[in-house]
């Protein structure tokens, strides 16, 4: 069992050189989390789901956890790693961290924002 954990720079240079076209984003935040601000594509579980819908992820396939912060994501990636996970990252920091990074740049198109009122 390997913890593997990816700053959000790297991260995003990777979904840019399509590094990661066959992994699993995985967004463990609350669905009002995700409505407001996400990455597409990604898969939504929240964290609370994963155990009853971890059957939902192929275990051949690199994960990539995302959460708001950080820390939801890091208990998830340990949590699929205990259950016979081998490839599960981390991404530090989370949304909070990525939203910084890939504001102005070519992958902008693919983080969706909820529309101010």
């Amino acid at each position: 069992m390997t913890e593997k954990q990816i700053e959000p720079k790297a991260f995003l240079a990777k979904l840019q050189n399509k590094e990661l076209d066959d992994a699993i984003l995985l967004d463990v935040r609350e669905p009002f989390e995700w409505t407001e601000s996400h990455l597409k594509p990604v898969k939504l579980i929240p964290i609370n789901s994963i155990p009853a819908r971890m059957h939902e992820l192929p275990k051949d396939k690199p994960i990539y956890c995302i959460c708001a912060h950080g820390i939801r994501s890091y208990h998830t990636m340990l949590y699929l790693l205990q259950n016979g996970f081998a490839d599960v990252t981390n991404v530090l920091g989370g949304m909070a961290e990525i939203e910084r990074y890939i504001a102005g740049t070519d992958l902008e198109c693919l983080w969706i924002r909820q529309e101010s009122k």
